[in-house]
């Protein structure tokens, strides 16, 4: 009884703890997105932000404000959290640690289905009718392109029983896409291919209102189903066997996650273009913060983190009083590459070890 006592205080204790997490990154979360909405080439003081939000300011920071500024910081908020918890569904699903939506190839499936759409079909179209291809037809193209690798993933992975031959795997059609994506860059128009060239650059800051409320209306049912899948992966963290020994159905586990990863990372990919190592990055600093692999923590917790680091990567991108923006993906890969170092050096000190 003593024994059951201490352990149940134990776990109470831990759940306050991370209570006091979850607020603290809620407190950071909402510091990092207003000051995300004041820095940039022009900066804003918090006065003319408090004027603005009351109507009552200078008409050109209301518009740099509610034009630029505050499309720029939900993009970052809504790209953060859809890419990491993409990246933490497929590094369960696959049982690795640098499984992620750029690694196995899903931005790569993404970039292909939006290259097809802008490269292929609006150059043999004619003009007018190529307006058609509005954004809904990207975020379509993009989830039909990232939905198609990870159908052949899911392929091999039932096939292939070695998780590193599937990551591998995975690598190879990420590398089989982009030498699709350049032949197709190679023969297509001066016009079409500058615009896609600045779409694989990556940017936060080219989303208009409606664009914003697609992305809005694509993430959060992602995010929902993500929810909704928390115990199958714990189940999946357990290994196939014990988690159909507990009553789960694999293959409509694989294909919910799967279909959730697809609208993710296909919908940010489609508008933001491939941004790298987010996915890879964030679940493995929540691990470390939360100290668990359950999702019953990690799903909260990678959603709050992905919208944090992303908001911080934006700003850091716009080197506050320079005049200068720069790709965000160079800042992110910054944050994600000493976390994949050490997760590398982790896991071959743990092989000796053992």
């Amino acid at each position: 009884m003593i024994i059951i006592r201490k352990i149940n205080k134990l776990e109470k204790d831990t759940a306050i703890n991370r209570s006091y997490i979850y607020i603290l990154l809620c407190i950071l979360l909402i510091i990092l997105f207003f000051v995300d909405l004041i820095t940039g080439p022009v900066g804003i003081s918090p006065g003319d932000f408090v004027r603005a939000l009351s109507g009552k300011g200078d008409q050109e920071i209301i518009k740099i404000l509610f034009d630029f500024r505050l499309p720029r910081a939900l993009t970052a908020l809504l790209a953060g959290m859809a890419l990491s918890v993409s990246g933490l569904q497929m590094q369960t699903v696959f049982q690795n640690p640098l499984a992620g939506p750029y690694v196995l190839g899903i931005s790569s499936g993404a970039s292909l289905g939006v290259a097809i759409l802008i490269l292929g079909l609006s150059s043999v179209i004619s003009s007018n009718i190529s307006m058609l291809f509005n954004s809904w037809a990207i975020v379509g193209a993009a989830w039909l392109g990232s939905g198609l690798v990870l159908v052949l993933i899911m392929i091999v992975s039932l096939r292939v029983r070695d998780i590193m031959t599937v990551l591998i795997l995975g690598i190879m059609f990420a590398s089989a896409v982009s030498a699709i994506v350049s032949i197709m860059q190679y023969f297509s128009n001066e016009s079409m291919l500058k615009s896609f060239v600045i779409w694989t650059m990556g940017s936060l800051g080219n989303l208009s209102w409606k664009q914003l409320n697609i992305l809005i209306i694509c993430v959060l049912p992602g995010l929902t189903l993500s929810v909704f899948t928390t115990k199958m992966l714990n189940a999946l963290l357990l290994g196939e066997e014990h988690a159909i020994s507990l009553g789960l159905r694999i293959k409509t586990a694989r294909t919910l996650i799967f279909i959730s990863t697809s609208i993710l990372a296909g919908s940010v990919t489609a508008f933001c273009g491939p941004l790298a190592f987010i996915g890879i990055a964030v679940p493995h600093i929540c691990r470390l913060i939360f100290a668990t692999s359950s999702h019953n923590y990690l799903i909260p917790g990678t959603i709050l983190s992905g919208g944090i680091i992303l908001l911080a990567s934006d700003i850091v991108s716009q080197l506050p009083g320079q005049g200068k923006i720069l790709p965000v993906n160079s800042v992110t890969a910054l944050i994600g590459i000493p976390v994949l170092i050490w997760i590398i050096v982790k896991r071959n000190k743990f092989i000796r070890l053992s």
